[in-house]
């Protein structure tokens, strides 16, 4: 009795149906699917005639291979098995060759960016990097940064899933900076310094001005001591310089548990990119793929590394883990200075460069960066946000001045942050944080300021205020090596109408020390 291979389905799947599959396509050709982890990825998501279109192997010796091994192929309607797999084949083809198309596609922006679009599909549904670099490398004599970032927010925006575009963002990286046996592909860099600034996708005038120009911008600050780009520079030199030495210990096999703590300190730097840079793009400028796609990755590769450190059998997978993450920590440096900081460089303003550089002091060094003092911003503090009044505030427990009241709230031994019934944020007490409250946040909504990794579990919280489901949501956690209490509590009128959220941190080390906690 013949054996059925359904065309339609996986290699993953069929080879959980067939115990020879595996070894046929071996005899075939296909020499990866033998590795468990290729057969558990790829193999998910690859058919057998696109598997084969890929490895350049004729369509008639699998057949004639699997038949004599008795099996029949089914899976095109109203198809004979060779013909319905040569059918398949074709349809493999026509995917690979959009030569005509393509070439009229990249004459006008919306057509380059749904080429874009299309590679980045090809490389998530498993396609080989080198075959897609092949097909870029003939068609694009250039790529803009903002022309990927566009790709990557229409996707999102079409409904892809925000982790499979955010898979996409590693790979996507060798794609527009890697090489193939042809030639060296145009990479990001060089894509930046030929493109455009941004191109708004929310309707906002985007900003005509060529990449060459956002480069040498981005180049210029980086080069003003104390600028926020001069100390994210230095402390990517800094991050680049341990990455190679943690390589060389992992060839080694060797003790890494100091350089493995060092290089943590990656998430002081991902901190500042997730409330100085992520949000401010996002929502003043409309550019949202990096606070969707590289805010997520950075959020991955500071838990990874919090993982690896928190495991005591340090085997080979350990290392290998530990390999993989440092990788894309690298990649995220080569983002940050070939897409992202450039793209800050041509959005932002002088006067939004100088209120990060003050909301930086907040955040401790990394990799033995010291903050440096930016002269032009130490002349041009921040405009005070409270307005002037000789009078009182009165309430209905007393009256006090404004300044009475401002310091008051900053006396408080708490961090107090205050969101009104809109999701806006209208208040943070001043003084030293634990966790950041940058003043440019002020009149932001509260969603942007958090990962989207966190941001459902926000939404619920305020959901239920304002439903009048909950009242409070205490939250124990422990950071810096130090017990807090977060507690969100919502703030109703004397009709009990929702009014907003106060969030209060409060170190409770004091409690443990009192009762003699450990």
């Amino acid at each position: 009795m013949s054996r059925v291979i359904d065309l339609r389905k996986t290699i993953f799947e069929l080879a959980e149906e067939h115990a020879d599959f595996v070894e046929i396509m071996k005899e075939l050709g296909f020499s990866e699917i033998t590795k468990s982890a290729m057969l558990h990825s790829v193999g998910k998501i690859m058919t057998l005639p696109r598997g084969a279109k890929m490895k350049d192997i004729p369509k008639e010796k699998i057949i004639s291979v699997f038949n004599e091994k008795g099996f029949e192929f089914i899976g095109l309607e109203n198809a004979e098995a060779a013909g319905a797999f040569a059918e398949s084949f074709e349809r493999a083809d026509e995917a690979t060759t959009l030569a005509a198309r393509d070439a009229a596609a990249i004459s006008n922006a919306s057509g380059r960016t749904e080429l874009i679009k299309s590679y980045l599909r090809r490389l998530g549904e498993g396609e080989t990097l080198e075959a897609v670099q092949a097909d870029f490398v003939r068609e694009f004599g250039e790529v803009e940064a903002s022309e990927i970032m566009k790709a990557e927010q229409e996707l999102m925006k079409e409904g892809t899933p925000l982790e499979e575009v955010q898979k996409l963002c590693d790979v996507h990286s060798a794609l527009f900076h890697g090489s193939t046996r042809e030639e060296k592909i145009m990479n990001a860099e060089k894509a930046v310094n030929e493109s455009m600034a941004k191109s708004a996708s929310d309707g906002h005038a985007a900003i005509h001005e060529s990449a060459a120009n956002n480069v040498e911008n981005a180049s210029r600050l980086e080069s003003v001591t104390g600028h926020p780009l001069y100390t994210f520079t230095k402390e990517n030199e800094k991050l680049a310089d341990l990455i190679s030495v943690i390589r060389a210990a992992i060839e080694k096999k060797g003790d890494v548990a100091e350089l493995l703590t060092k290089v943590r300190e990656i998430s002081i730097h991902y901190a500042k990119k997730g409330d100085l840079l992520y949000p401010h793009l996002s929502v003043k400028y409309g550019v949202t793929g990096p606070s969707q796609v590289m805010w997520t990755v950075d959020d991955e590769i500071r838990d990874e590394l919090g993982a690896l450190e928190k495991e005591r059998d340090r085997g080979d997978w350990w290392f290998t883990r530990l390999g993989n993450v440092i990788t894309r920590a690298e990649e995220m440096i080569y983002k940050e200075q070939n897409i992202l900081f450039p793209i800050c460089a041509a959005s932002f303003t002088d006067e939004e460069w100088v209120g990060i550089y003050h909301d930086s002091k907040d955040y401790a060094d990394c990799f033995g960066v010291k903050k440096e003092i930016w002269d032009e911003a130490e002349a041009n503090l921040p405009k005070q946000t409270v307005s002037e009044t000789s009078g009182e505030i009165v309430m209905p427990g007393g009256h006090m001045t404004l300044e009475q009241l401002t310091a008051l709230l900053n006396t408080i031994p708490l961090e107090i942050s205050f969101i009104d019934a809109d999701n806006i944020n209208r208040f943070f007490n001043e003084g030293p944080k634990v966790f950041k409250r940058p003043g440019m946040a002020l009149d932001r909504e509260v969603f942007s300021c958090h990962p989207p990794k966190i941001e459902p579990m926000v939404r619920s919280i305020l959901d239920d205020f304002r439903n009048n489901r909950r009242d409070s949501v205490p939250v124990w956690m422990d950071k810096n090596g130090r017990t807090f209490l977060v507690t969100y509590m919502a703030v109703r009128d004397n009709e009990k109408n929702y009014l907003g959220t106060v969030e209060i941190v409060q170190d409770m080390e004091f409690a443990k020390e009192h009762f003699g906690i450990e």
